[in-house]
């Protein structure tokens, strides 16, 4: 059975098209700046990669050249072939715990939980809607980025604010990137040979998040009431305090909407040193950078607090520590620098192994901490694409 997986974003559609139950990848892609003049899309299937410029005017459009690609690259002979769509659904507030089916009520919960995510809700429901429309007779699933963290104890995920903001309107912690740790949490279970495993999942790519599992369940997160809270990523600010916003208004001029767009795209790595890339951040150390050297510094001390806050919170008890996404996956020299910042904890670099590790190279997982290290650290490559088809594979059964 082909089922497909779909990210529609605020300009941008990722798809990979999967052979289930089996999990084999077909072909996958990505269709850029949509809506501009300069918009196009890339495919890779068979190894092999393709970029072709093309006006892409809407996602409806963005959606028809998906369309039109798989049946030109024979992954599908007829498009009928797919019997299920899973959609990377951003937020699915207190309501969703699990991946559903979409309806027109899943289709209005998630234009009300949008509030949460403006940036991402238009393209999102976009997609969708494009997708429901070209492919009527296949199962269309959400997934959604904030069920696993549904299991996050109150205490957790409440804010000191008036109680009447949570009743009212919902302000609470709610979590992101919860798709990539639930994958990695059932991968070392796996591993592990253990179901309640207590792990502590270190998510960084563009964007970022800390998640501490528990008996095999979320039981905190870095991100909050929206993907701007916690760490310090790539171009977000991650966790500031609020007084700054009123601050900036008062003194600068700023409207509220400037500091909120400045604080989504504009801070993090790049507001400190003018890049957002990792790569692009160490290239310029070795240069002699000293932006670049104090935001990677800032960046890697955030990452230890909240490594060192999350053990706490698991009174110590840790399976694993687990470095996941683009950053850790492939950053040797920040994972260094970030182990060696747990040191406190007992934790030990093994920089033989972690310097062979990255997803470009021959070795793409394993343990990179020495043998008398009181914690093990993974570097595990996450796979939300996977996790968003069995849901919806799941369903067409």
């Amino acid at each position: 059975m082909k089922v497909l997986c779909v990210n529609a974003g605020s300009s941008s559609l990722k798809f990979q098209l999967y052979e289930m139950p089996e999990e084999i990848s077909k072909i996958s892609g990505y269709v850029e700046k949509i809506g501009a003049k300069d918009s196009f899309y890339t495919i890779k299937c068979e190894g092999k990669k393709t970029e072709t410029k093309r006006l892409i005017k809407d996602h409806a459009e963005a959606v028809a050249v998906m369309l039109e690609e798989l049946v030109n690259y024979g992954a599908v002979k007829d498009l009928s072939e797919i019997k299920g769509v899973g959609h990377r659904a951003v937020h699915g507030g207190e309501k969703y715990t699990k991946s559903v089916v979409i309806t027109d009520e899943v289709l209005k919960d998630m234009k009300e939980f949008g509030k949460f995510a403006p940036l991402h809700l238009p393209g999102n429901i976009a997609g969708i809607k494009a997708m429901q429309k070209a492919l009527p007779d296949a199962v269309q699933v959400a997934v959604f980025d904030t069920a696993f963290h549904q299991t996050i104890p109150k205490v957790q995920y409440m804010y000191p604010v008036p109680m009447e903001w949570y009743e009212k309107y919902g302000v609470r912690k709610y979590g992101f990137h919860g798709t990539s740790h639930k994958y990695i949490t059932e991968v070392m279970q796996k591993k592990l040979g253990k179901e309640d495993i207590n792990l502590i999942v270190c998510h960084v790519g563009s964007g970022a998040s800390i998640t501490a599992v528990k008996d095999g369940k979320s039981y905190d997160t870095t991100m909050g009431l929206t993907p701007l809270d916690g760490l310090m990523m790539g171009t977000r600010s991650g966790s500031i305090d609020p007084s700054i916003i009123k601050y900036m208004v008062d003194e600068a001029g700023m409207t509220y909407d400037q500091v909120d767009d400045a604080l989504n795209k504009k801070s993090g790595l790049m507001g400190v040193c003018g890049f957002n890339d990792n790569r692009d951040v160490e290239k310029a150390i070795s240069e002699g950078d000293e932006n670049a050297r104090l935001a990677l510094d800032m960046y890697v001390d955030r990452i230890d607090r909240y490594i060192a806050e999350y053990y706490l919170e698991l009174g110590g008890d840790v399976d694993a520590i687990v470095f996941t996404a683009g950053v850790l996956e492939n950053g040797a020299e920040t994972r260094e620098s970030i182990i060696n910042g747990l040191k406190p904890l007992g934790i030990k670099i093994n920089k033989e192994v972690n310097d062979a590790i990255a997803g470009f190279k021959e070795i793409t997982s394993g343990i990179i901490t020495a043998e008398d290290s009181t914690v093990p650290v993974y570097v595990e490559p996450t796979n939300e694409e996977v996790m968003i088809v069995r849901d919806a594979y799941n369903f067409c059964k």
